[in-house]
């Protein structure tokens, strides 16, 4: 299956979604993030689904990133608010679905750490929450999927297999990150193995996933960092091969990089590709 890679660094001034989507094609994009848009703009969000359709670029997802598991009751019941609507805009256009963290128990964050995060009752307020959105949205296009994160649910593939047992949605999806599984040493040089088991265990699940690299730096206290694609361990061969071995198209989203840095990632991920036989549905 050829890869469609999509990520941000575009210099476009229209609003046009037209202009928008054709300048991810003649980047080399084949998959986008959702434009900004409100749910009430009905001719917009028509716009922008048929926009990028006639360009051949798939909307991947839309981003949430709000604390939905927050103790503070407004800011909980105002962050699922917004989360709602999210999931409506990416169900509206067609994207493959919504995303964000779950967040933290620990209250004035969005997803700080918290022994809260990883007890009993921090997987219970996961399942209640999906079903939550799920029920309040009812798409029929979009999923909604958790990133999985270092110090939040899910935090492993696992986890991550045991909560959609237990939210029984369909409608609920996997999404991956590798980089954020990436937390030992062990893990850090064998990262062609995590890969594996999950396109093994969360394949037919996973919906969307994102690209970017870690580095493990010589210090006494055990120090990773995200860095710019190909400068850092993680195994683009194996990612890229899992993802071409999927029986449809799963996009790969370049992110947390600024302006011309996507270029350089863009080439990067395509030289990998290039070199292991790896097709791409869109090349600039």
């Amino acid at each position: 299956m050829a890869i469609r890679l999509g990520g941000h660094g575009l210099s476009v001034d229209s609003e046009d979604p037209y202009a928008f989507a054709r300048a991810h094609r003649a980047f080399g994009y084949g998959a986008a993030y959702v434009p900004e848009v409100s749910l009430d703009d009905r001719d917009r969000l028509t716009a922008i689904e048929a926009a990028f359709a006639a360009e051949n670029v798939v909307l991947a997802e839309i981003g949430i990133w709000r604390n939905l598991v927050s103790p503070d009751d407004a800011v909980r019941k105002a962050n699922l608010g917004y989360a709602v609507e999210r999931l409506a805009i990416a169900d509206a256009v067609g994207a493959g679905c919504a995303v964000s963290y779950i967040g933290s128990f620990r209250a004035g964050t969005d997803y700080a750490p918290a022994a809260e995060n990883m007890r009993p009752e921090a997987f219970d307020a996961c399942v209640e929450t999906v079903r939550y959105l799920l029920d309040t949205v009812k798409p029929t296009r979009a999923k909604f999927a958790l990133e999985m994160m270092q110090y939040s649910l899910p935090d492993s593939v696992d986890s991550y297999v045991e909560l959609i047992r237990a939210v029984d949605r369909p409608m609920f999806g996997a999404h991956f990150d590798p980089v954020n599984l990436i937390m030992t040493p062990r893990v850090y040089f064998d990262n062609g193995a995590l890969i594996r088991e999950c396109f093994d265990k969360l394949g037919q699940w996973v919906v969307s996933c994102h690209a970017k690299d870690i580095k493990l730096h010589h210090q006494a206290a055990l120090h990773l960092d995200e860095v710019q694609i190909g400068e850092g361990a993680l195994d683009y061969r194996t990612y890229l091969g899992e993802l071409a071995r999927m029986p449809r198209e799963v996009p790969l989203m370049l992110e947390h990089l600024k302006g011309d840095d996507y270029a350089v990632a863009r080439d990067r991920i395509f030289a990998v590709g290039d070199a292991a036989g790896i097709a791409f549905a869109v090349r600039p």
